[in-house]
């Protein structure tokens, strides 16, 4: 692998998959940014663009455990895409992670293991 590829990870420190998945990376000698999405989470470009290159709708993105998705009522099938990028957008927390991308391409790192196959 070119050691000039950057590698991202949106990272939850709290969370064991997220510390699994970057733990993982490191350990392969690989140099990661790590991006704490809650202190600086994604804009509405930057999310769209994970949607993208994940190749998921947001839905998909979402954690249905957080009390933000209980409280907007997000599982409603009614609720539009936009709505659940606004409500990702203004809580973070909502964010499924970890997410790594690289090469132009992103995996979530659920089970960790499944980053590897973009490196």
């Amino acid at each position: 692998m070119d050691n000039f590829v950057s590698i991202d990870i949106y990272h939850n420190p709290r969370c064991s998959k997220s510390r699994a998945t970057l733990d993982l990376l490191e350990s392969r000698g690989l140099d990661v940014s790590v991006i704490e999405y809650l202190k600086e989470p994604p804009d509405d470009i930057e999310l769209r663009q994970l949607l993208d290159l994940l190749g998921i709708s947001a839905r998909d993105l979402l954690r249905k455990n957080e009390a933000p998705y209980k409280q907007l009522n997000l599982g409603d099938p009614a609720t539009t895409e936009d709505e659940i990028i606004e409500a990702i957008l203004k809580f973070p927390i909502l964010m499924e992670r970890p997410i790594v991308v690289t090469n132009g391409q992103a995996r979530l790192g659920r089970p960790p293991e499944a980053v590897l196959e973009i490196l």
